[in-house]
């Protein structure tokens, strides 16, 4: 009967134990991420389960959000180096236990550009050195302090999106859009009949212009333009025989790089082009399309051809040429 009741006694002294443990781990507040997500659910966090910033399962609801912390590595608890909610919102005491008194709950530490119309009060090199404490160990933002944008006070959260799957910035297709919100007249150009295939989904601004920074102009990819138009177009490389200054020089002296109504991309249509560098000579004299030679030209046709691709229906070779020999005396004429 004694051992009966001691041992009642005893597992009533366990089960109280057991009971205070379970009610204060109940009763503990979340937290880290957890907490904040134990406010924001689906309505405030859209799907971004696939995002590299992503810290729950797909459209989490309030508890599964904060039980896939430790197992996500946005918000990994294990590892302190894992960023999470409060490393780019900072700890945001004051909004996380809105003090009595204010109406409205006070804004996070630091708070970015919304789609939604919401605009940051922080600076944007405040907001962009959050994001450089993890985005700046690679040689492709290596040169942001002091590029364009840097300098126009562009922030990294004025193109890019960061609660979401899809951000703009890094599909093919919606990418131009976002850089045509500044850059309208590049917008024009790329709808003009003759274009990089930007419009069509194959190429994107980033292909050749590293929106972080670059060395060479324009924030060409490349350390010049000419370097930069090779990535592709590498069989007007060269080296050449006879060589074509103006091309070797910089290829936008004769192409405009985002769109033209001219055929190739060039600036203005051919014997035009041409003839602002060369003086026009005389192509025969056949029928209208020679004109009469006078002193006052020197032997030069100033009319002309000025039909079909003009110049380049002889001077095929306008980017440079290896024959004939560089003992020819046609050595210039880029002809084959």
């Amino acid at each position: 009967m004694m051992n009966t009741t001691k041992f009642k006694i005893a597992v009533s002294i366990v089960g109280f134990c057991l009971l205070g443990m379970f009610g204060t781990a109940q009763a503990a507040e979340p937290v880290g991420a957890a907490l904040c997500v134990s406010c924001h659910d689906e309505e405030d966090l859209p799907d971004m389960s696939n995002s590299p910033h992503a810290i729950g399962v797909k459209k989490p609801p309030m508890s599964a959000a904060a039980a896939a912390l430790a197992s996500r590595p946005m918000g990994d608890v294990l590892n302190s180096g894992a960023p999470d909610c409060i490393t780019c919102h900072g700890a945001s005491d004051k909004h996380a236990h809105k003090p009595p008194g204010p109406d409205l709950r006070p804004r996070p530490d630091r708070t970015f550009n919304k789609v939604f119309g919401k605009v940051s009060a922080i600076p944007e090199a405040d907001r962009s050195r959050v994001c450089q404490t993890c985005h700046d160990k690679d040689s492709k933002r290596a040169l942001w302090l002091g590029s364009q944008h840097q300098a126009a006070d562009v922030a990294c959260d004025s193109c890019h999106q960061v609660h979401t799957n899809k951000d703009k910035v890094l599909n093919k297709v919606t990418q131009p859009d976002v850089c045509y919100t500044c850059h309208k007249e590049q917008r024009t150009q790329m709808n003009k009949p003759s274009h990089h295939p930007v419009p069509e989904g194959k190429m994107t601004c980033a292909d050749c212009h590293n929106a972080h920074g670059s060395a060479g102009p324009k924030l060409a990819k490349r350390d010049s333009t000419n370097a930069t138009c090779y990535t592709c177009h590498a069989e007007k490389r060269g080296p050449f025989v006879h060589q074509h200054d103006p091309v070797a020089e910089d290829c936008s002296n004769c192409h405009t790089p985002h769109g033209s109504t001219v055929a190739a991309m060039l600036k203005t249509r051919a014997p035009l082009l041409c003839q602002q560098c060369h003086t026009p000579h005389v192509a025969g004299g056949v029928g209208a399309l020679g004109a009469p030679v006078t002193a006052l030209t020197g032997g030069k046709n100033v009319a002309n051809i000025w039909q079909g691709r003009s110049c380049m229906n002889c001077h095929t070779q306008v980017h440079g040429s290896n024959s004939p020999s560089a003992t020819n005396a046609t050595l210039p004429l880029l002809m084959r």
